[in-house]
């Protein structure tokens, strides 16, 4: 039966990774494809219950770190894209030559965004004298706020964040929470005074983005983006990226140091305490729906889903059994599910009319991580029967029930932690030299220290792309693939979605 109720239900077997995840999203509820426009995704209560959780963990560690919560228009003027593409249209020429920024003037000619976002040109009947489009990210409506709101060394450093819509024209294949047109997103955005100020804001940011993927217990590399990969209007960038099933790597996260580049742009100063006026130093953090596509991809195994209890959007699902025969039996699973509820638990009570076969498997599709069953012959043992959504069954007392699920769903973390350790181990080798035969799904490790067209040519041989320098270095120094130079610099390097 097991097999054959499994086919039915369509989920193809993870090892088909590419046709497992489009086809998982939809059979656990999490989306609704149907919608008339490509990359734009309905979200239905299932999944975006699973959003707003992982929203939730970043918000707290947001009001821990005194962020403030903001929200912006959706809309900007043309203008300001025009400034930003300046900008970055001067800092990427600056890059190329080698020379400091404040050495070049403003180019006019740039596309930047221009090509990636969605216009409004029109107002009812009339034509819009300067047409806005939906934002692709906030800087630059941000920015024109700025100056505004810091005059002096005392309004810094000024932190805040928002969680919104944001919007990019996607011209590839479109894939749910991976690659969309219409992003789930986090950005938080914030001033300083002085560079090492910045920085220190960015060593913050990477402790949030340590906690929430701890919670999400997701295999992440950590890495500080080679310069023609960093973002032309940021110092550099440093970027999250999860370990997919597939080998592939999937940016969920990333911080940018902007020094006072962007601050010169829009004219961000400040006072300081003896009244010289001086240029504001920015950070910002960014955050997507690829959290939840990354939490599918690890966590989900042939059956459907598995919920990290922190964010399932359902931590236990009570099971009344043999309910007809005894209607006590109902009133007990009530009862449970009042005390772990009112304990902070996510519950529910499925008292539908089917064979009990077919709720294990509705649940399983979905990830719930523990399902507790009640039935007469537990109850006169006091006791329900806990089936992890991990593997491993085992009656649990009904007297101490808010205690024994706690360490019920502590064992179910340990246990995801264990598999994304194992995952991660499994997915990273060490490439040895540059004529290796690079495998399938594997993501390698190398000692390299080299110029850009070393860096090309590492790329163009393997057929992979680099994650750019890992935070964690080599104990040791090994010779760089490449140049043969002495370093401890690791980096990574991958297929990227």
């Amino acid at each position: 039966m097991g097999g054959h109720d499994k086919a039915k239900r369509g989920i193809p077997p993870k090892s088909e990774f590419s046709s497992w995840y489009p086809a998982i999203v939809e059979i656990a509820d999490l989306v609704d494809k149907r919608y008339p426009i490509k990359g734009m995704d309905v979200w239905r209560p299932y999944g975006w219950k699973a959003m707003k959780n992982i929203d939730s963990l970043t918000h707290s560690e947001m009001t821990r770190t005194n962020h403030e919560e903001v929200n912006f228009p959706l809309l900007i003027p043309e203008d300001l894209l025009d400034k930003e593409n300046k900008l970055v249209a001067k800092l990427k020429a600056a890059r190329e030559l080698g020379i400091d920024p404040s050495e070049m003037r403003y180019d006019e000619e740039v596309e930047g965004f221009k090509k990636e976002v969605y216009w409004v040109k029109h107002a009812g009947e009339n034509e819009l004298d300067i047409p806005m489009f939906l934002r692709p990210t906030s800087e630059t409506a941000m920015y024109t706020l700025f100056p505004l709101w810091i005059r002096s060394h005392t309004d810094l450093p000024l932190k805040i964040y928002q969680i919104v819509n944001t919007f990019r024209y996607e011209t590839k294949q479109t894939r749910s929470f991976i690659r969309v047109r219409e992003i789930h997103f986090f950005e938080a955005h914030t001033a300083h005074t002085d560079e090492d100020s910045a920085t220190e804001q960015i060593n913050e940011d990477l402790e949030i983005v340590g906690n929430i993927m701890s919670d999400l217990k997701l295999p992440v590399i950590i890495s500080k983006r080679p310069v023609w990969d960093t973002f032309p209007g940021a110092w550099y960038t440093i970027a999250i990226d999860v370990i997919m099933p597939n080998g592939r790597t999937l940016q969920v996260a990333s911080c940018h140091h902007y020094r006072d580049q962007w601050a010169e742009a829009f004219d961000i100063t400040y006072e300081d305490g003896d009244g010289v006026k001086r240029n504001c130093h920015q950070t910002t953090y960014g955050m997507s729906e690829r959290l939840l596509g990354a939490v599918v991809g690890t966590h989900g195994d042939d059956h459907g889903l598995i919920f990290p209890p922190k964010i399932a959007p359902i931590q236990i699902v009570i099971m009344p059994v043999a309910a007809h025969k005894n209607p006590i039996v109902t009133d007990a699973a009530k009862q449970v599910s009042e005390k772990l509820s009112q304990a902070g638990f996510r519950t529910y009570i499925d008292d539908r009319d089917l064979r009990p076969g077919q709720k294990y498997y509705d649940w399983e599709i979905k990830g719930v991580p523990l399902r507790l069953e009640i039935g007469p012959r537990d109850m006169d043992k006091g006791t329900a029967f806990a089936a992890r959504r991990t593997g491993g069954k085992a009656p649990i007392p009904l007297d101490d029930i808010v205690s024994a699920v706690t360490n019920e769903l502590i064992e179910i973390e340990k246990e995801l932690e264990i598999r994304s350790n194992h995952m991660m181990s499994n997915s990273i080798k060490s490439l040895e030299s540059i004529d290796e035969q690079i495998e399938d799904g594997i993501i390698y490790h190398v000692p390299f220290d080299g110029n850009d067209s070393d860096a090309e040519l590492l790329e163009k041989t393997t057929g992979l792309t680099i994650l750019g320098d890992s935070i964690e270095t080599y104990e040791t120094e090994m010779s760089c693939i490449i140049s043969g130079k002495m370093t401890k610099r690791k980096q990574h390097l991958a297929r990227m979605y």
